[in-house]
């Protein structure tokens, strides 16, 4: 990979940092996965209970998602970030070492809020130390550690649930990987939690945000070692420097601009429909699903194995041709395979099938959705506002994310009560088509432009 005027090598490192935050950010997404139907039998909890355990940790994403975005502005990206491996590192080892539901619901919870926080600030980062050829590569990165983390906790969920029964551990480790298995599942996430950590002092604060901040000496030594060249780091700074100074002095104010507000806007429609697609109650309800299709629970674990599987080999394949293909290209092609795939899945279910079959349409669902939507969004959030106002603005359309998410993650197991399992993918699959409309009218092509050119784009539909 070949980007004229930039060190590229350094520009791929300080990518892979920050996208370290995605794989914790995976990991706790799916891990809750291997835990529902043993939590829930141990604390008898109903479909709504059962709900609530699963979604609470979107609550505090929510939260997370909402504060994200002033504190990376005032604190800066880098220290946003060891915040939240702080909170990831302190829910990790809670879940294991908690009491009772009540303490296991509060540190999923804080677990949450390290997910919200480091789903906002991570893109930023990559987004803002990125050559607008490679940038949508870079940035894919994140969203390939988030499958990456996605694969690893389905991976972990089913080695503990293969050898719990003939373990030889004994005492604390009986008690955590055998007896209530769900606790070693929740508390594996430390080790990772704690490289995140370390790994942060390694890389510097983002130029873009010490110009705004007006510190611009340290801006132009970061751009001089992200360029190979003195005339590249020295035009970087110049084009973000007039930017800048373009702008309004509030945030707040910025944000009202007519522009800025349709950006917004879009960007927080996209983020919530996203959700409603399915993807999550895939992830969440993994194991239940396919139990539901007649699997044995082993098989069903290992059946959520496949899928993390498929998410992040086709994740890989998107770095490789987000930048070539272009955004909206994959959009179309994979929500409208999406579609087709979540109707048949329905007809599976209505007609009283499952097995192999069911299997394979869920697989050709993941790669769908995630040579598409998952890889777009977190790309597209990351690049659409403006320097001044780009934390607070990702942060609003994160927060119809994470409220997208935690719905879907509360009501799911609702729907496949209710609605029965062909309903609820007959409802998901409807709930592509605004998603789509919205991506073909609204949304720009952004491939290849620099974060100048597409706030440029924005401010010219005032």
């Amino acid at each position: 990979m070949k980007v004229s005027g930039s060190n590229i090598g350094y520009v791929i490192f300080l990518s892979i940092v920050a996208a370290l935050g995605g794989i914790l950010f995976g990991y706790d997404t799916a891990v809750i996965s291997g835990t529902t139907t043993d939590v829930a039998a141990q604390f008898s909890l109903n479909d709504i209970s059962k709900g609530w355990y699963v979604g609470c940790a979107l609550v505090g994403s929510i939260i997370g998602v909402a504060v994200a975005g002033m504190l990376s502005d005032f604190l800066g990206r880098k220290k946003t970030m060891l915040i939240a491996s702080v909170l990831f590192s302190v829910s990790a080892i809670g879940c294991c070492l908690c009491q009772g539901i009540d303490d296991l619901v509060i540190y999923r919870i804080i677990g949450g809020l390290g997910i919200g926080i480091v789903s906002i600030v991570s893109p930023i980062y990559i987004s803002e130390i990125s050559p607008a050829k490679i940038r949508g590569t870079m940035v894919s990165l994140y969203q390939l550690a988030v499958t990456m983390g996605l694969l690893l906790a389905y991976l972990v969920n089913f080695i503990i649930l293969k050898n719990s029964g003939t373990s030889t551990f004994t005492g604390f480790f009986k008690w955590i990987f055998a007896d209530e298995l769900w606790r070693g599942m929740l508390g594996s996430e430390t080790v990772v939690t704690l490289l995140f950590f370390l790994v942060i002092f390694f890389i510097p604060e983002s130029p873009r945000w010490l110009i705004v901040k007006g510190k611009d000496e340290k801006a132009m030594k970061i751009f001089r070692r992200l360029k190979s060249e003195d005339s590249g780091a020295l035009e970087e700074y110049s084009i973000t420097k007039a930017s800048i100074a373009g702008e309004v002095k509030s945030e707040w104010s910025a944000l009202k601009e007519k522009g800025i507000v349709k950006a917004v806007l879009i960007g927080s429609a996209i983020a919530i429909l996203g959700q409603f697609m399915g993807v999550n109650a895939v992830l969440y309800y993994g194991p239940d699903i396919f139990a539901d299709a007649g699997l044995a629970a082993e098989d069903s674990s290992f059946s959520t194995v496949l899928v993390g599987l498929v998410n992040m080999l086709t994740t890989v394949l998107a770095v490789f041709i987000i930048d070539k293909v272009g955004r909206k290209k994959l959009i179309y092609f994979g929500v409208s395979s999406m579609i087709a795939c979540l109707i048949a899945i329905g007809l599976i279910f209505a007609l009283g099938g499952g097995g192999i079959l069911l299997l394979v349409f869920f697989l050709l669902y993941i790669f769908s959705q995630a040579i598409s939507i998952s890889a777009v969004v977190f790309v597209l959030l990351s690049e659409m506002y403006p320097n001044r106002v780009r934390g607070i603005a990702m942060s609003i359309a994160g927060l119809a994310l994470w409220v997208g998410t935690y719905l879907i993650g509360q009501f799911t197991p609702w729907c496949m009560t209710n609605l029965t399992p062909a309903g609820t993918f007959f409802l998901f699959a409807v709930m592509c088509i605004p998603y789509m409309l919205i991506m073909w009218k609204k949304v720009p092509e952004t491939t290849g432009k620099t974060l100048e050119e597409i706030e440029a784009y924005w401010k010219s539909k005032n």
